[in-house]
């Protein structure tokens, strides 16, 4: 058994095991423009949903070794929106690609080569190829502090005001993974593709009431939570 205390005694080990050992993680590519009309596009691999009524995303930064904030989290607090892109396998170059250190002054969406789409509600830009896209207004950033050489991490919160998905990733009204096949992160340089092969259904057991929130199904929530409103017990 390999045990050790991070930043305290070594592992041992070629690499750093940490990352390698939460996966997969959801890839959180964030796209901004700044104060100045720059647009900026960026892959995170620290990101996830944080609840879904209403739905909050947030995204995780590290600063550089030099202590520079990123350029999402400086432009999404700066202007108080951000948006999210689902990153594909059949977009993975150019995740890739984005993820490469520009000036402040680049756009990386022409950069490498990706075609802009405009949120409906936030004055931001989207990757147009990307099949479900999520724009968002800023909520808050947590400061986390980090060891050197490493600055702080900014953990950025925001809160989903707008959401597009495309008819053709739909399958009986459902997200279709197999057809949006997404990529997220591993460990090391690692990544995974998520197919339709590799889904399976689980279902709680006990009351169904207390799964229309994990089902998706939140005008159902609505009518449940209104029906236990309904028949409060006496005191």
């Amino acid at each position: 058994m390999v045990f050790y205390e991070p930043g305290k005694t070594a592992h041992g080990l070629p690499h750093d095991p940490f990352k390698a050992c939460v996966v997969p993680r959801p890839i959180g590519w964030i796209s901004t423009r700044s104060r100045t009309g720059i647009d900026n596009l960026a892959p995170y691999s620290q990101f996830n949903n944080l609840t879904f009524d209403p739905p909050y995303v947030m995204f995780a930064a590290n600063e550089d070794l030099a202590t520079n904030r990123k350029d999402s989290v400086i432009n999404a607090e700066q202007t108080g929106e951000f948006c999210w892109n689902l990153a594909t396998w059949e977009l993975r170059e150019y995740v890739n690609a984005s993820a490469e250190w520009f000036d402040r002054d680049v756009d990386e969406f022409q950069r490498v080569g990706l075609e802009k789409v405009w949120g409906n509600v936030v004055a931001c830009p989207m990757v147009k190829e990307s099949p479900v896209r999520f724009e968002c207004q800023y909520y808050t950033t947590l400061r986390l502090p980090g060891n050197p050489p490493m600055g702080t991490v900014d953990v950025v919160v925001g809160r989903v005001v707008g959401i597009h998905v495309e008819e053709r990733v739909l399958t009986e009204g459902k997200v279709d993974v197999a057809k949006t096949q997404p990529i997220a992160r591993c460990g090391y340089h690692q990544y995974v593709r998520v197919t339709g092969e590799a889904i399976f259904e689980m279902v709680i057991p006990g009351d169904p009431k207390q799964l229309v929130g994990l089902e998706g199904n939140m005008d159902r929530a609505k009518e449940v939570g209104a029906d236990r409103v309904q028949v409060k017990p006496t005191q």
